[in-house]
């Protein structure tokens, strides 16, 4: 069955900004500048990683001396196959407007303030971290979340200064749903989790992410743009993607 897909301009709709196309042509924009240093003067004469001062609050922490993960997080990181079903441990939560899955097994298994965390080391926690770290970035913590959960670099600053420069208007609720997911690529030390979202009038479209092991947990890797995904792509057929039991 081929299906209708959505328009750059329908794919915008409904959607918390860091999913605009204005977004992405922003974080081009500011990419461009800190490039050619126009940046100095946009910016007053500081740079954008000095833009966005990191906040004091939680902090995940390191591996202890015997390699254990931080603050009794223990997963069972057994099952390194591609998966072909959604977990059956899946619940459902609202995070910052929107429904998000959580699963017992994958994670996120801790919370530490607004740090959803503690993602098993499997194909399976690559796809649980995508949704969650990313679904973080339009709520009100985004700066700790930011410090902590993406992975450090020109990407995060760019992120963080764009994400500074955009008014907080409180999280945006939305219509659209998280429909399915598919694992592009896999290993030990990153991943490309493609995220499919069902929009209004049955639209599907979809956009990739990266995460990378830190030795502790997944992070989200921004693009060298400072978004945090690929371009909206339209869908036309699922076939390929594993499907939310709530689908």
């Amino acid at each position: 069955m081929r299906l209708r897909y959505a328009s750059d301009d329908e794919a915008d709709e409904d959607k918390p900004f860091w999913q605009h196309r204005r977004w992405q042509l922003s974080a081009a924009f500011l990419a461009l500048a800190l490039c050619t240093g126009t940046v100095a003067a946009l910016s007053g004469g500081h740079d954008a990683s000095s833009s966005v001062k990191a906040p004091a609050g939680p902090v995940i922490g390191a591996l202890g001396p015997d390699g254990s993960r931080p603050h009794n997080c223990r997963t069972d990181d057994s099952a390194q196959r591609l998966p072909t079903e959604a977990p059956r441990d899946i619940t459902w939560r609202p995070l910052n407007g929107a429904q998000t899955p959580v699963s017992a097994s994958a994670g996120p298994l801790k919370t530490t303030g607004p740090l959803l965390w503690c993602f098993a080391h499997t194909p399976m926690g690559a796809v649980m971290a995508a949704h969650t770290i990313s679904r973080q970035m339009s709520g009100p913590d985004w700066r700790t979340v930011s410090q902590q959960q993406l992975v450090p670099g020109l990407g995060r600053d760019y992120f963080d200064a764009m994400r500074a420069s955009m008014p907080e208007t409180g999280p945006v609720q939305t219509t659209n749903a998280l429909a399915g997911f598919l694992v592009l690529k896999y290993s030990p030390g990153t991943a490309t989790i493609r995220v499919l979202v069902r929009q209004a009038k049955a639209l599907y479209a979809s956009v990739d992410y990266i995460v990378d092991w830190n030795g502790v947990d997944w992070q989200l890797r921004p693009l060298n743009s400072g978004g945090l995904y690929s371009r909206v792509n339209p869908v036309v057929s699922l076939v390929g993607f594993v499907l939310w039991n709530e689908v």
